[in-house]
């Protein structure tokens, strides 16, 4: 009997070793249970001992996203990316071909369950568009402007195939995106520019999907062409926001994307911003052109290309742009996310802070509302 239950307990630790073991590097494949369903493939590697992998959400974009974390303990799954704030929990069957698991972001949980697939039974990784050539300066072929609908809120910069939109702008939305501006680096414009709201649909003169700084060109040549603004540039010693980097260093993902692939700058809400692909020079202008109250220099000497979230409780001087905010609870949340400044040296490693430094200013010589299409 002693000799039995000796070699059951054998048995037993043999196979807790095995999964310990248990090697998940290979393609796994399934449905996120958010929404109407989001298929998602994750491709995990092993690379001298150490996994790690890519996931891609297939029915929203073809671009990979880096995973900061995966790790296997026993039948226990997880890997994270920590610039979504996304984390995966799983439990890996005895076969080692399926995982039951959830995956939680942004304080949300949804099932994801997952099989392991080969290679030819993988699902496809949509096709990304064809880059426009990177030293190509497009313009608008075929563009419409028409004013926006009454009370709509939001606004939104973004490429669906061969279009390119602006949703619900403003002139001064339009300069500060297409010129890298704030609005206090605009002087001598019209009461218009910041009261009637347009949105623009147009279609380049130029094959591929414009990177970022092509779609400030297109900005730019709506402006010329539709809106007739005519302008000339001064230097004028302004009150700014420096970003440098923080005594501790960075603390940013290097983007898994291509320079040559589209960058995202987008918020959930507001103070809930999710950076893909993008440079500091970028996300300084995207700052001060959304958030700030005057014009964000990037001083911190890092040319990379980044993924990350930032989650920080807006003050009053911020998003100013987006009109009034709701009234905030007298009670302050202790689960609260800390102020801009703090978040940013916590969560990037990164400073951010007042300066006087010489600046660049657009003044406005000239501008029509435009014509009908």
């Amino acid at each position: 009997m002693k000799k039995m239950l000796l070699c059951v307990m054998a048995s037993v630790l043999m196979f807790a070793g095995g999964l310990r073991a248990q090697d998940i590097a290979g393609n796994w494949q399934g449905t996120l249970a958010a929404g109407k369903g989001l298929r998602m493939v994750i491709k995990i590697t092993k690379d001298d001992g150490k996994l790690k992998g890519v996931m891609y959400s297939i029915d929203q974009s073809p671009q990979p996203i880096g995973l900061s974390t995966v790790a296997v303990d026993g039948k226990t799954v997880t890997f994270g990316v920590k610039p979504f704030d996304l984390m995966y929990t799983g439990t890996l069957n005895e076969a080692g071909t399926a995982i039951v698991g959830t995956a939680t972001q942004g304080g949300q949980s949804h099932a994801l369950n997952l099989d392991k697939v080969s290679e030819e039974n993988t699902w496809p990784i949509p096709e990304a568009p064809k880059p426009m050539a990177a030293d190509a300066k497009p313009k608008f072929e075929v563009v419409t402007v028409k004013p926006s609908e009454p009370g709509k809120p939001g606004k939104l910069f973004t490429v669906q195939g061969r279009h390119v939109l602006a949703l619900n702008m403003n002139v001064s939305d339009l300069l500060t995106f297409g010129y890298g501006l704030n609005m206090k680096q605009i002087e001598g414009s019209p009461a218009w520019f910041s009261e009637q709201k347009f949105d623009v649909d147009g279609i380049p003169d130029v094959p591929g999907q414009p990177n970022l700084a092509q779609i400030k060109l297109l900005m730019q040549d709506v402006l010329a062409s539709r809106f007739q603004v005519k302008f000339h540039h001064e230097q004028k010693e302004l009150a700014v926001y420096e970003l440098t980097v923080g005594k501790g260093g960075p603390t940013l993902t290097d983007s898994v994307a291509k320079p040559t692939d589209s960058g995202g700058f987008g918020y959930r809400r507001l103070g809930e911003l999710r950076v893909t692909n993008q440079t500091m020079k970028e996300f300084a202008e995207g700052m001060q052109g959304s958030a700030m109250d005057r014009p964000v220099i990037d001083h911190t000497g890092l040319t990379g290309r980044y993924d990350f979230t930032l989650n920080w409780t807006p003050d009053d001087s911020q998003f100013l742009q987006f009109g009034p905010r709701p009234p905030q609870p007298e009670t302050a949340d202790p689960n609260a996310p800390p102020g801009l400044y703090t978040a940013i040296q916590e969560q990037l490693g990164l400073k951010l802070q007042p300066a006087k430094l010489p600046a660049d200013v657009m003044v406005i010589d000239h501008a029509e509302k435009p014509s009908a299409n």
